[in-house]
């Protein structure tokens, strides 16, 4: 069963090995969007640090300069295998051991979830990715939402903390499932938290996930020092900001 997968009684036939000549950053960001990434190279980079490969193509890693820190950014796929295995091919080209990861995400509960930032505390794995790199269980924990947190109240952004439920499969996401993770905690689903945290556990790495949702920040609490940062959508290109403000505050 794929539940007992996880053997770290023997080696992997095939793993990263970093380059003797890889740059050296203080964190790395990863989004999902398209849009996002036009924006970042067009106002944010300072050339290109790497190359990520695949069959799907050349993904472009950007060098991005701020505060006196080095940051690697790109635009990585929907789905925890391949979001993860990027991640793994970047300790091959980069030296880095700090990860902001964000994009869109599904809100199980608006009540509570509307207009703010969700912080994933634990992922519920409902999907395959994690369990070849950690033991069975129903959850990970996230061990860097409090730094996460933190940040988001330093910079006067609306947050919420909560568990995410992480599927391979969004259009298999039943009524009845829905339910019961958000009975359990849940205040958010996606397609790759549980998967990426499960290998940064298995790395040391450090990951700090967030998400947002199309209704993003438009809490009445609101207030002008946050505004820069987002006016809604998965797109938004303010979200980036919240993810390389997030990149300073834990580097």
């Amino acid at each position: 069963m794929i539940t007992d997968t996880f053997d770290n009684q023997s080696p992997a036939i095939i793993n990263p090995a970093p380059k003797e000549d890889a740059p050296q950053v203080d964190a790395c960001i990863v989004t999902f969007s398209h849009e996002i990434e036009k924006f970042v190279a067009e106002n944010y980079a300072d050339g290109e640090l790497a190359s990520l490969w695949c069959a799907s193509g050349r993904t472009p890693v950007y060098l991005i300069n701020h505060n006196g820190k080095r940051f690697a950014f790109y635009k990585t796929y929907v789905g925890a295998p391949v979001t993860t295995a990027l991640i793994e091919d970047t300790l091959t080209e980069l030296k880095c051991s700090r990860y902001i990861l964000f994009g869109g995400a599904g809100c199980l509960n608006r009540e509570i979830a509307h207009g703010k930032v969700m912080v994933p505390t634990a992922a519920y794995r409902d999907e395959g990715t994690s369990y070849h790199y950690m033991p069975a269980s129903d959850y990970v924990d996230i061990p860097n939402h409090t730094a996460v947190a933190e940040c988001m109240k330093a910079n006067g952004i609306p947050y919420v903390l909560g568990k995410t439920w992480t599927t391979d499969s969004f259009y298999r996401e039943t009524r009845n499932n829905f339910e019961k993770r958000k009975a359990d905690g849940c205040i958010s689903v996606e397609m790759e938290c549980a998967g990426v945290q499960a290998m940064c556990r298995f790395r040391g790495l450090d990951l700090y996930p967030f998400f947002t949702s199309g209704d993003l920040l438009d809490a009445p609490e609101w207030d002008d020092r946050g505004k820069q940062y987002s006016s809604g959508g998965q797109h938004d290109v303010g979200h980036f900001r919240i993810a390389l403000a997030l990149a300073d505050f834990v580097s």
